[in-house]
């Protein structure tokens, strides 16, 4: 059966048009999830705009596992806030490990890796009672941009989503999630030991660490520090 899948915003740009017609197997079971698997292959440089998507039938938004049918209108609603996947983001809220891994997903990437870092209670024997983060935001973005910009050249294909937490954070709350996907785990293992190292080297974030006795601002701690090279 031949269907027509109206899309819009950021994912009609990608898809090419407001429409998108789609040839699937006579009697053979569809969802929504195997719809959005089958664009995604189609369209890989959509998928991860189509894991955030929502499928609506006949004007009603339905679940993964609902079944469609030829005479069912179809629409892919992407995020209604604004219609784009943001790769990259900083925040003052809680971070979920979950939402940022999620936005790295791809239907051809067999490894994706979440590095989380948190505020640890001890270093180098004093008690951390919290740490404090400043950045430059505008800076920080465009920088962290660069990072996943890096990423996607040097291992092909490779995705690589950074939120940053800003303002205090608690004892083992979550200050940076780093979310990478490939098709090897190989690649997905160097992508994110990139990302962690490049995002310590010149991304404008500063960390202040407080104590019960004092505070002190970090630096980058890897040695010299040039974030030119």
């Amino acid at each position: 059966m031949n269907l027509q899948i109206y899309v819009f915003a950021g994912l009609a740009e990608l898809l090419g048009g407001s429409a998108v017609s789609l040839e699937w197997e006579d009697n053979a079971l569809l969802t929504p999830a195997l719809l959005k698997r089958r664009l995604a292959a189609l369209y890989p440089q959509a998928a991860p705009f189509l894991a955030q998507a929502f499928v609506a039938v006949n004007h009603s938004y339905a679940p993964e596992d609902q079944e469609l049918t030829a005479h069912d209108e179809i629409a892919l609603i992407p995020p209604v806030s604004g219609g784009e996947l943001q790769l990259i983001e900083i925040t003052y809220e809680p971070i979920s490990v979950e939402q940022v891994t999620a936005k790295v997903l791809h239907p051809n990437h067999g490894a994706a890796l979440t590095f989380t870092g948190t505020t640890r209670e001890w270093t180098h024997g004093k008690r951390t009672s919290l740490l404090e983060y400043e950045a430059y935001e505008p800076m920080a973005i465009k920088t962290m941009e660069q990072i996943a910009r890096e990423i996607s050249e040097r291992w092909e294909g490779a995705l690589c989503a950074i939120t940053h937490r800003l303002g205090k954070v608690d004892i083992g709350e979550i200050s940076v999630v780093i979310a990478v996907s490939a098709p090897h785990r190989d690649a997905a293992y160097e992508a994110s030991r990139h990302a962690i190292e490049r995002l310590k080297q010149i991304v404008p974030i500063w960390k202040k660490e407080i104590w019960e006795d004092g505070s002190e601002w970090k630096g980058h701690q890897l040695g010299p520090w040039n974030p030119l090279v």
